[in-house]
């Protein structure tokens, strides 16, 4: 019996997929480095996240892919994470560790598609 099965030498390449493995560099001034570090603050940030971020927003516009704030994104994570951890707590039911960590991770994952989604709804309105 082989030790690695092509399914799971599939399912690690998948999942190589979604590390961050590259690095992307640009040299600043001064001044727009502390500017840039206002504007990353005011978001709520650290610069590397921003950037990240501002570099995926113009992707996903570059190849048509719909937009949407950061702060919707947030606003809908913590929507999601309010729901989903204030029902068991009103119940009655014990929240183990594993299981907020699952609500977390559930939350992460999904939060940008529903506010691509209530976005949407907000413009047809």
């Amino acid at each position: 019996m082989a030790l690695l099965s092509d399914e799971s030498i599939a399912e690690r390449a998948v999942k190589r997929e979604s590390f961050r493995m590259s690095n992307v560099s640009s040299r600043l001034t001064r001044t727009e480095t502390e500017r840039l570090d206002e504007l990353a603050k005011k978001h709520g940030q650290q610069r590397g996240e921003f950037i990240r971020q501002l570099i995926l927003d113009e992707l996903a516009r570059e190849s048509g892919e719909p937009t949407v704030s950061t702060e919707l994104t947030e606003i809908i994570g913590l929507r999601l994470m309010l729901t989903n951890l204030l029902r068991p707590l009103a119940t009655g039911q014990k929240l183990t560790p594993e299981t907020f960590d699952g609500i977390i991770a559930e939350v992460k994952k999904h939060k940008r598609t529903l506010a691509v989604q209530t976005q949407k709804d907000l413009e047809r309105a």
